[in-house]
């Protein structure tokens, strides 16, 4: 499988039976592919969306389902629609979860930046803000590096989307929980050593005395 296959697989077996959670653009949406049988999961999206199921075959997509990315997906059975007031009612009332998201950086703090790079286009923060501050776990499933560079940082450089927001970090290295210590490696894919995951990170890694390989 590939990094962002292996990165959802892990990310879903975070969520807990009855939980409510909203899925970001990009490589979370895979997420909903590999939720674990047997539990029931609520998906949520900004656009004013609860109930989203996995994301449809090409060509059975509906013009009118997309996520607040606009991305096609499906809608479960029970599944229900309402507008954006009443969505981030949802997000700022504490009533999500745990949201999912990328992150163009985050830091040993839990600090987070994921909306904007200076001198580029942006179409606008989106609801990241709301969903960082009014979750009530935040998830962080990106890719461990950019062309080489470190994206897990000793301290944010791009501008912040929030302030010690971060609870887990899952790449295709490792699952990393973030504490008021630092940032614990918690878990590590067996392909890597625990001096390449430190290597491909800025932030000192603090190594959990029960390190063990992610299961998939």
């Amino acid at each position: 499988m590939n990094d962002k296959e292996y990165i959802a697989r892990r990310v879903a077996k975070e969520l807990n039976d009855g939980d409510v959670v909203n899925l970001g653009i990009g490589l979370p949406t895979m997420v909903a592919n590999f939720l674990p049988e047997g539990i029931e999961i609520t998906l949520q999206s900004e656009n004013g969306f609860l109930g989203i199921g996995p994301v449809p075959e090409e060509g059975e997509e509906d013009p009118y389902l997309v996520n607040a990315g606009g991305i096609p997906v499906t809608i479960n059975p029970g599944g229900s629609f309402f507008d954006s007031a009443d969505s981030f009612a949802i997000i700022r009332g504490g009533h999500v979860d745990a949201t999912v998201l990328g992150a163009l950086e985050v830091d040993e703090k839990g600090n987070l930046a994921n909306w904007m790079v200076p001198g580029k286009m942006v179409p606008g923060m989106g609801g990241a803000m709301d969903l960082v501050t009014g979750a009530k776990r935040v998830i962080v499933a990106m890719s461990h590096t950019a062309k080489g560079n470190h994206k897990i940082l000793k301290q944010c450089k791009l501008p912040l989307t929030a302030v010690n927001a971060v609870d887990l970090i899952v790449t295709e290295m490792g699952v990393m929980e973030v504490t008021d210590k630092g940032i614990v490696l918690k878990e590590i894919n067996p392909e890597y050593s625990v001096e390449d995951v430190q290597a491909a990170t800025e932030a000192t890694l603090i190594v959990d005395e029960n390190l063990k390989h992610i299961e998939i």
